[in-house]
């Protein structure tokens, strides 16, 4: 008998992640959340950059074989929270670089129908590696440790993600940060989380890549600028709220301490209403929101917006296209984005002095705009063709649609004109045709001719010899 060679653990884990039954599916990933676990908590233990782009393998092609978008989204979250099962730093930057290694080297091969799911993917193990820096308490060599590796991967232009993965990963990179970050970060920190882009765009050849960065970075954070004021003014509202209570309430103890003073001479006397005794310039506080309301009031907003230091970003984002090295193409379009930051800084918002419809168009998307543009022309070219249809015709050029319409007007009898009138048009064209038939006949009886002559030849020369 053939002894069966025992496979290591990480590809038998990857070989059930990959089956076709969902309970196997699921028994594997809990497997491997403990085996990562145990494995991680030895002094010796850890992962090899191998191993794990084994098990990733297994975990994309696990989400590959799943259905239904709830499912996916919970399969989703639980490989994405993997990454707080490693025990130190070290392993878990591994984690997130052997995942989008796997991502870059599997995007080519993802069908449309299958996108969404991997785009929610990615969402999550960002959002959760942000989280693990939140935990740290967003140490300044942690953070660092992290963009070096987001870069190298993703954002640089010799790596070798594909353009999708850096198109969605600029978009949802502030996103993200925000949810998770946006009550403790500073505007220092924010900074620093954004210079990346700012490097890249400036260095990068790639245009595509410039208008993803300016689009979702830059413009994202010149459009977030009114809703972060907002959230420093609600804060400060907050702060003076919780003051004036604070004294309302010392007040309100004063008084009632005054009255049992009071009271202690003359017990007869009734004690007046609880709602009497409140002070003039105590503050009720509001009822709690319903669901519904509170719902409708995190739909209005923009959500977490970042607090940035607008004229510091402005500095650096010049000071990176004002380098030798910019292409000029990026160094314009850059130099716009400083302006409005520039702007901003100075207190002068971008859709102050524009007028409501403008701000409207600026919103729309080129899509709409294209196919507005398509419906105006159709529309004039239908103008033109009826107008085109109602008014005189021009003179035809070819000689055939001539005789068509000479044709036409043979056959239109003019107001007040004879029968006869009509018959010798007829026979006008009765003569020209018989002209051709006379002609053509004589050329059949010239052909013919031609032929017999040699016949009467030959006759000739026997009558002759007779």
């Amino acid at each position: 008998m053939v002894s069966r060679v025992q496979l290591p653990p990480e590809i038998q884990l990857a070989q059930r992640l990959a089956g076709n039954e969902k309970v196997t599916r699921d028994r594997a990933v809990k497997k491997l959340r403990k085996y990562i676990v145990a494995r991680t908590q030895r002094a010796a233990g850890g992962f090899t950059h191998d191993e794990l782009l084994k098990v990733w393998k297994g975990l994309f092609y696990c989400m590959w074989m799943q259905d239904k978008p709830l499912l996916q989204e919970e399969l989703g979250r639980t490989i994405s929270q993997l990454i707080h099962a490693f025990q130190t730093a070290e392993a878990q930057y591994l984690f997130l670089q052997t995942f989008w290694q796997t991502m870059n080297r599997e995007w080519m091969g993802i069908d449309r129908l299958r996108l969404d799911k991997y785009y929610m993917l990615m969402r999550m193990v960002l959002n959760e590696s942000l989280k693990a820096l939140q935990m740290r308490g967003w140490e300044e060599s942690q953070c660092e440790q992290l963009l070096k590796l987001l870069t190298a991967e993703i954002l640089h232009p010799d790596s070798q993600a594909p353009h999708g993965v850096k198109s969605h990963f600029t978009e949802i990179f502030l996103e993200e940060l925000g949810k998770v970050g946006a009550k403790e970060l500073t505007a220092d920190q924010n900074l620093r989380f954004i210079d990346p882009f700012c490097r890249i765009a400036a260095r990068t050849k790639d245009p595509r890549d410039l208008h993803d960065i300016a689009r979702g970075i830059f413009e994202t954070i010149v459009e977030q600028a009114p809703f972060a004021i907002e959230d420093l003014m609600n804060e400060l509202d907050e702060q003076e709220e919780e003051e004036e209570e604070e004294g309302a309430l010392s007040e309100e103890g004063d008084l009632e301490q005054m009255e049992e003073e009071d009271t202690e001479g003359e017990p007869d006397v009734p004690t007046t209403k609880p709602a009497e005794t409140r002070p003039k310039g105590y503050i009720c506080r509001p009822e709690p929101k319903t669901g519904e309301e509170a719902a409708e009031n995190d739909e209005d907003g923009a959500g977490t917006a970042l607090q940035f230091d607008y004229e510091a970003v402005a500095n650096r984002l010049f000071e990176m296209a004002s380098q030798q090295s910019t292409p000029s193409q990026n160094r314009k379009r850059l130099y716009k984005v400083v302006r409005k930051l520039q702007d901003l800084a100075a207190g002068v918002f971008p859709e102050d002095d524009v007028p409501e419809k403008v701000c409207a168009y600026r919103h729309e998307g080129r899509l709409e705009r294209k196919m507005k543009r398509r419906l105006l022309k159709s529309q004039l070219q239908n103008k033109k063709g009826k107008s085109g249809t109602e008014g005189p015709r021009l003179a035809p050029s070819s000689r055939t649609e001539r005789r068509k319409r000479k044709g036409r007007t043979d056959h239109v009898q003019p107001e007040g004109a004879a029968p006869k009138e009509q018959g010798r048009a007829r026979n006008r064209r009765g003569a020209h045709s018989s002209r051709w038939g006379k002609s053509r006949v004589r050329a059949r009886v010239a052909v013919e001719a031609t032929f017999q002559e040699p016949k009467k030849k030959k006759k000739r020369i026997r009558e002759s010899k007779q």
